[in-house]
């Protein structure tokens, strides 16, 4: 009998195991991280962070999906990719309305919090992505996770740069236009990911 770790069966296993923690972490991250984003989006007014805050809450979603078809068949794999696109859209149009909302007010956001927000977003972002690069292209969910990531430290930069120009303009139009990029980055992933689901959901033999 050749030793264990030489085995294919083996090393999924492990492999399973490794992707199990690191959801873990990067689950418990993006959980913690909505809570402080909506509370200072809606203390300071700012749509940016509201989005910011609902993709965070969206892709909290997408990682505890992602660990509970972990161990399961292929179709149920691409069958939750799928529901983490549909996920990713609704949050895109939200983010559209909230902003549509704010195209009526006059109120201009706090930029201090807005900018020390996101900037800790941005670093816990950061870790995040750094946790799951090595892994992005294990399979279809894994990969979907870190389109995930790499989408949330862009939309963290956007309400930094936000946060800069209200506190130089002092208006509403920066965090609006940023409320929009994070939508329409939302929107386009989100296709990405339903067009990747739904061509290896077709690929799988059907029982």
């Amino acid at each position: 009998m050749g030793d264990c770790c030489s085995d294919k069966g083996c090393e999924l296993e492990e492999m399973k195991s490794s992707h199990a923690k690191i959801l873990w972490t990067v689950l418990a991250i993006n959980a913690a991280m909505f809570l402080v984003e909506i509370i200072f989006g809606i203390l300071s007014k700012s749509t940016a962070l509201k989005a910011d805050s609902l993709d965070m809450l969206g892709d909290s979603l997408v990682y505890a999906m992602t660990l509970v078809v972990l161990n399961k068949s292929t179709r149920k794999q691409a069958s939750a990719s799928l529901l983490k696109g549909v996920i990713m859209l609704v949050f895109g149009l939200g983010v559209m309305i909230d902003a549509f909302i704010r195209f009526s007010m006059h109120t201009v956001p706090t930029a201090e919090i807005m900018g020390w927000v996101g900037f800790l977003a941005l670093v816990m972002n950061t870790v995040c992505f750094y946790l799951l690069w090595r892994h992005r292209t294990d399979n279809l969910n894994m990969s979907s996770t870190w389109t995930c990531s790499r989408n949330d430290l862009i939309a963290n930069a956007g309400v930094i740069v936000a946060a800069g120009l209200t506190a130089a303009t002092l208006s509403k139009w920066p965090d609006l236009i940023v409320g929009f990029v994070i939508a329409a980055l939302f929107m386009s992933s989100s296709i990405s990911v339903l067009k990747r689901s739904i061509a290896e959901m077709r690929q799988i033999p059907s029982s």
